[in-house]
């Protein structure tokens, strides 16, 4: 019996254009035989003339949209160019909020075909293009622009490889614009009609789901309070309160919205009273994709509904901070041309990793490119001197005294940029690390009255009465830190911090303890291994102190007990006779003594 042959699965090269109505459910909701009717007369006036005219065909329909394909490129493009400027003209004379207006997306791709429908990632990919064009606009593949360029009468953007949902890889995006539009071209990172800042967010009105209109107040105040300390955030575009507030109680696309405030970001979420508990939910969303990139959710007892509004607040700040840094260093990461901040956030999401010398010299350089860029960048100063600030107060460097120096020198520089407190809470730290506690906790104190959520200058704080000599007050100071950032990326440093403070106070089991749940939130810290090692070997436990010192060794392979004895950091006599006793632990747990 002869074998049968596999069905052939027919493919072709194709342009794809996909194409939909920017908010088609509100116009529909709003009046859905006059929706309908206008729709019916765009397509029949100037969608399907163009397609034809440029030798494409509609593959499907699809409620408020199109699929089509093209032999060409160069056709698809100038079909969507023609179709666009004609629904322009048939809906000048309607309001704004009642026109019909497509987004267009095409891409170049290799697709299944069948008689009514075509398949593959390049259908897909034309797909998302269109869900992130203008109203009206015209977005298209890296792959579509390499077959048309300088060949059609229109200017276009790159807008960067974006990360395209359900698409694995990124996407080389360009928007099309007419000429007299085009105000970059391609190689720049601008937006057609809108420069998106890179920390742009909204803080969208949060919902009351308890079902009682008299914690509206609440609700609100937690939206309000949030925006408020957004904008703390050196470099972010917060949209105010009253534009937020103009989308309560509506239904909404987070990219509309996007679109509409040209934001990168949308924090959205709801408040839901139950018993004698409130349940806050938040979520933030990416408004280009509509992409979570991460949610919270808190739940506390009904008490005093301000002071849970406040801390709410503050953890939110802080953990969007850094939530919000990781994705733009990601985002940066994909960039041809980086800016500044773009280098900036590339070093802080190297530097939040690992806290080794190797992976600090990395962060280190990708701040001096920044600096290259803009000698004045506040940011990559602070980060360029936390390096050389870390560098020296964790050992891993002869040259504590050079590190500190250069350090100190760019914060003071970046301290007199008006209300940047992390460059005030910083040489604050560099100060107490140099034998000026006092003097540092002051700085950190200031650094606070500019913004009282910043978690570092809580900490840094306690660090500074351990080396006063007042241990004992160190762990409430810190610990309000871990109330206001409980998931920070330093907890790690807390809590060994913590540690070394029952060190000093002589509580060798309580400093073991600390010090290991810091090693376990982050095992990349040398110097908490070191003097976990210590801590361990003084208690007895020499077997454990002697693993802990491989592990701190195997991170930092240049560390010596000379280091230690060679730097002091506080004159203070508990902190000393501390230092002392960590010397003659270490020397147990056999790390080297250079």
């Amino acid at each position: 019996m002869a074998q049968e042959l596999p069905v052939r699965v027919e493919r072709k090269l194709a342009a794809i254009l996909a194409a939909d109505v920017a908010g088609y459910s509100r116009l529909m909701h709003h009046d859905e035989e006059a929706t309908h009717a206008k729709l019916a007369a765009v397509l029949t006036d100037a969608v399907t003339p163009a397609i034809s005219a440029h030798g494409g065909r509609v593959v499907k329909n699809t409620g408020d949209g199109f699929l089509a394909d093209f032999p060409s490129a160069v056709e698809a493009v100038r079909s969507a160019l023609q179709f666009q400027n004609r629904i322009k003209e048939l809906t000048s004379t309607d309001a704004k909020d009642e026109r019909i207006a497509l987004r267009v997306g095409i891409n170049v791709g290799d697709v299944i075909v069948e008689p009514h429908d075509i398949f593959g990632d390049g259908v897909n990919i034309a797909a998302r293009l269109e869900s992130i064009a203008e109203p009206g606009g015209i977005c298209i593949s890296a792959a579509a622009y390499e077959h048309i360029q300088g060949k059609i009468a229109a200017g276009f953007i790159d807008m960067g490889e974006l990360s395209l949902k359900n698409i694995d890889r990124p996407v080389r995006t360009y928007a099309v614009v007419p000429h007299e539009l085009a105000t970059a071209t391609a190689g720049t990172r601008s937006w057609p009609n809108s420069i998106l800042s890179p920390l742009s967010i909204v803080v969208l009105p949060l919902a009351n789901l308890s079902g009682d209109p008299d914690q509206d107040y609440f609700v609100d105040g937690v939206t309000e309070s949030l925006t408020t300390d957004l904008s703390r955030i050196r470099g972010s575009l917060v949209v105010a309160r009253n534009t937020a507030f103009s989308y309560k109680g509506k239904s909404i696309d987070i990219r509309q919205v996007g679109r509409e405030l040209t934001v990168r970001y949308v924090l959205e979420g709801s408040v839901q009273r139950g018993g004698n508990r409130f349940r806050v939910n938040v979520q933030l969303v990416d408004a280009q994709t509509g992409n979570h990139l991460w949610a919270e959710r808190f739940d506390k007892p009904l008490a005093d509904l301000l002071d849970m509004q406040d801390e709410i607040v503050s953890r939110l700040a802080n953990t969007l901070n850094a939530q919000l840094i990781a994705a733009e260093a990601e985002r940066a990461a994909r960039s041809l041309h980086p800016t500044a901040l773009d280098l900036y956030f590339q070093g802080m999401a190297r530097w939040n990793k690992r806290w080794t010398l190797e992976n600090m010299v990395q962060a280190r350089d990708f701040f001096e490119r920044a600096l290259k860029l803009d000698p004045d960048h506040v940011e990559a100063l602070v980060g360029i001197a936390s390096i050389d600030m870390s560098i020296a107060g964790f050992l891993l460097s002869d040259n504590v005294d050079e590190h500190f120096v250069v350090a100190e020198r760019a914060l003071v520089k970046a301290s007199l940029a008006p209300h940047y407190p992390p460059a005030h809470a910083f040489l604050g730290c560099l100060q107490l690390c140099t034998n000026r506690a006092a003097q540092g906790i002051a700085e950190c104190e200031y650094a606070l009255t500019l913004n009282p959520n910043l978690a570092d200058a809580h900490a840094f704080i306690g660090v500074g009465k351990i080396h006063l000599g007042r241990a004992a007050e160190a762990e409430a100071d810190i610990n309000e830190a871990f109330r206001l950032s409980p998931r920070d990326e330093g907890a790690h440093r807390w809590m060994c911090w913590i540690g070394f403070g029952k060190f000093v106070l002589g509580a060798d089991d309580d400093a073991v303890v600390w010090l290991r749940r810091g090693l376990k939130a982050n095992p990349n810290y040398p110097i908490g291994h070191f003097q976990l090692a210590a801590a361990l070997a003084l208690i007895g436990k020499l077997d454990e102190a002697r693993v802990a010192a491989k592990e701190g060794l195997a991170l930092d392979p240049s560390f010596t007990i000379r280091r230690m004895k060679n730097n002091a950091f506080s004159d203070d006599p508990m902190f000393r006779a501390a230092g002392k006793r960590s010397i003659q632990g270490m020397r147990l747990a056999g790390l080297p003594e250079g």
